[in-house]
């Protein structure tokens, strides 16, 4: 018979609002509600392979992420899939959305991956573990942010950088009512785990909204196309070696003439450029591009970086005296040597590269 006391993790619960299951402190956890979140979930399925393989890049084991469930929940329904204790990286969106964007794992498969990538067994979640933590999501979030800013109506995404803690399950941070939910199964060097990711209703339905209104356009434009089709055809292959017979179809006959074929003339490939298109390059010629001088390049192991401090040095693969590669829109068209001008730097231009060695890529 119980004394009427109860634990931590009862008090934690209760103050969340979760269903302890016979207490009667809380109600019901509402049921999950599945939406047409369809287009959301096709999306983030086509980004699995590539956290799957960033996932195997940073911690060098194997890993593979499989197509996300995706539905409507909230907080009470979620709360009761996750284990007691729980790794949480929060990253709010902040520019074009406003709302929660939130990552859950469980404590073994951030162990995991803090292991792996430190070398080292035991792996524990303190301060330097969870920053590899928030650093591996930081890679899934990026390659998210970079997608969805191609879209019409989120050019111009971000998100505040992301921060990990571990905490109970009572204590993580969820929208308010229904949010998306996408859980991933995911295999990180053999071992099987889940990794959720929230995301607000207010950006979600914004999301679903643009990939709604990106997924139709392009069924709207055939259907335009196909609504003006004439009943002459004249189709060709432009700079190929062969020309498509001319069909007519007339009113009168009914019936097909005689094919109408067409010798195809290929245009003078020794003429240069034409008066149009040099006066075309004036359109571009105040647009502003990045130049990059690069002293040189290193790797390091994200344990290294997080170890460094002020007076670290840091060993380039460049010998002292060597030129300095200048890039334009991160692309090397040059080398120089460094110069003192006043009181600031300048680059002398030594070699220009030429057009076979700009377009490899030497880096």
């Amino acid at each position: 018979m119980s004394d009427g006391a109860i634990s931590q993790d009862e008090i934690d619960a209760l103050l969340s609002g979760v269903d302890m299951g016979g207490m009667g402190a809380s109600a019901p956890a509402a049921p999950s509600a599945h939406t047409d979140t369809g287009a959301l979930s096709e999306f983030f399925s086509s980004l699995k392979d590539t956290f799957a393989q960033s996932l195997t890049t940073i911690t060098g084991s194997q890993a593979s992420v499989s197509a996300p469930q995706t539905e409507t929940t909230a907080r009470d329904a979620f709360l009761a899939e996750l284990p007691d204790e729980v790794v949480v990286v929060e990253s709010p969106f902040s520019s074009v959305l406003q709302g929660a964007h939130t990552f859950v794992l469980t404590v073994d498969f951030a162990k995991k991956i803090i292991g792996l990538i430190n070398k080292e067994d035991g792996a524990e979640l303190d301060e330097m573990g969870l920053s590899v933590v928030s650093e591996v999501i930081s890679q899934q979030i990026g390659s998210e942010i970079t997608e969805l800013s191609k879209k019409p109506g989120l050019n111009g995404l971000a998100s505040d950088p992301a921060s990990a803690a571990s905490v109970s399950k009572a204590m993580v941070q969820l929208p308010d009512g229904q949010f998306t939910l996408l859980a991933y199964p995911v295999t990180l060097d053999g071992v099987q785990s889940t990794m959720w990711e929230v995301i607000a209703k207010n950006p979600s339905d914004r999301i679903i909204s643009v990939l709604s209104d990106t997924a139709a356009a392009p069924q709207a434009s055939s259907a335009s196309l196909m609504g003006t089709q004439q009943p002459t055809a004249n189709t060709g292959i432009m700079g190929g070696g062969m020309a498509m017979p001319q069909n007519t179809f007339t009113g009168a006959s009914m019936g097909m003439t005689a094919p109408n074929v067409q010798s195809l003339q290929y245009p003078n490939l020794q003429q240069g450029v034409s008066a149009t298109e040099q006066g075309n390059i004036g359109l571009i010629m105040d647009v502003s591009m990045e130049m990059t001088v690069e002293l040189g390049r290193t790797k390091k192991q994200i344990k290294e970086i997080l170890g460094m401090g002020e007076g670290t040095i840091i060993e380039l693969d460049k010998l002292a005296g060597e030129p300095v590669d200048i890039l334009v829109n991160h692309k090397p068209i040059a080398k120089g040597e460094v110069v003192v001008i006043d009181e600031n730097f300048g680059v002398r231009v030594t070699e220009i590269l030429s057009p076979a060695e700009r377009v490899s890529d030497i880096h």
